[in-house]
C-alpha cells in the first residue's frame, strides 16, 4: 500500500531529504548504541580556508557527533605542498583508529586531487571517489558509493519511485555526481534505463520530456523548467547555484511542481542527504575494517 506523503500545492510528493536524512541518522545511531565499544572514528581533512568548505565540514562534523561517531579534524595550510598533502593523507590512512577519511573538496590548484583521493584505503574512502571505488561501482561489486548520487538513491526508495524499465535522464557528468548516479540508475536490481545529458547535448528538454525520472545536476539555476518535465515524473534537485537572491537549484521549484509527480525542494532536498550518506558510509566503513 502506497504510503501517503506530503504534497506541495501543486499536487506533487515532496521529496523531503530532512525526513529520509533523520530516519538514515535514527538507524546508524541505533546500531551504533548496540556496539558501544566500536569507537567509530571520521577523519575530515580541510586543506585552506574556503569558508564555504568550513562550513560543511563543520556541519557533518556536528552530524556526525549527534549520532556517536567521533571525528578528528585536520586542517592543512592552502599553501601546502603535494608532498607533504601526501604525508598528512598516509598518516590518517595508517591510522587504525581513523575508520573513514573525508577530504573537503575543491583542493588547491598544486594539490592533485585524483592522486591525494587515490591515497585512501578503500574502505576509508567514505566519499567513495577513489580509483578503487569508482571502479568496484562499475563492475557491479560492493563497496564505497559517491555521497551525492547514493542519497539520490535513497529518496526515490523512501518515496517508493519505482527504477525498474523506467526512464532516467541524468543532467550532469561529473565523477562527483553525474557519471555514478547513471551506474547506480542503471544498474542490475536498478534496471533504469538511462540518458546521460549535459552541457553539450543541445535541448535538454527533447531528453526529459520523455523521462520517468529526471537528475539535474547541471548546476545551472533554474535550468529545468515545467514544459522540460513529462507529467506525473520525479524531479530530483542537485544542482546548487549561489546567486543575489539565494541559493538556487538547477530545477525551478514554483513551475515544476505543478506537473511533477514527485519532487525535491531546495535547499531540504539532496543536501541533507549527502551528509546522512556520508555518516551512512562511515557505518558501513567501519563494517568493512570489522570494526563493528
Amino acid at each position: 500500500m502506497t504510503t501517503a506523503f506530503e504534497k506541495t500545492p501543486g499536487g506533487a510528493i515532496l521529496m523531503n531529504g530532512n525526513v529520509v536524512a533523520e530516519k538514515i541518522q535514527t538507524n546508524i545511531a541505533s546500531t551504533l548504541s548496540k556496539n558501544p565499544n566500536a569507537n567509530l572514528t571520521l577523519a575530515t581533512v580541510l586543506i585552506g580556508n574556503d569558508p564555504a568548505s568550513k562550513l560543511y565540514v563543520g556541519m557533518k562534523e556536528k552530524r556526525a557527533a549527534a549520532i556517536g561517531i567521533h571525528s578528528k579534524h585536520v586542517e592543512l595550510a592552502g599553501d601546502i605542498s603535494m608532498q607533504q598533502a601526501c604525508e598528512e593523507i598516509t598518516k590518517l590512512a595508517n591510522d587504525p583508529n581513523i575508520h573513514g577519511i573525508l577530504i573537503q573538496l575543491p583542493l588547491p590548484t598544486q594539490v592533485d586531487t585524483h592522486r591525494i583521493i587515490d591515497l585512501l584505503p578503500p574502505e576509508k574512502d567514505v566519499d567513495g571517489l577513489s580509483e578503487n571505488n569508482l571502479g568496484k561501482l562499475m563492475r557491479g561489486e560492493p563497496g564505497l558509493v559517491p555521497c551525492t548520487p547514493l542519497g539520490v538513491m535513497r529518496i526515490l526508495e523512501h518515496y517508493e519511485i519505482s527504477t525498474s524499465g523506467k526512464h532516467a535522464v541524468v543532467i550532469g557528468r561529473s565523477t562527483l555526481v553525474g557519471l555514478p548516479q547513471v551506474l547506480l540508475l542503471g544498474r542490475k536490481g536498478t534496471d533504469a534505463t538511462v540518458t546521460l545529458a549535459h552541457s553539450r547535448s543541445g535541448d535538454i528538454g527533447e531528453y526529459t520530456k520523455s523521462a520517468d525520472i529526471v537528475v539535474a545536476a547541471a548546476g545551472i539555476a533554474h535550468l529545468i523548467k515545467q514544459e522540460h518535465i513529462k507529467p506525473g515524473a520525479a524531479v530530483i534537485d542537485v544542482g546548487v547555484t549561489r546567486t543575489d537572491a539565494g541559493i538556487r537549484g538547477d530545477v525551478d521549484f514554483d513551475a515544476v511542481q505543478n506537473v511533477a509527480g514527485a519532487i525535491t525542494p531546495m535547499p531540504g532536498g539532496t543536501g541533507p542527504m549527502t551528509v546522512a550518506c556520508l555518516l551512512e558510509n562511515t557505518l558501513y566503513a567501519a563494517k568493512l575494517q570489522n570494526a563493528i
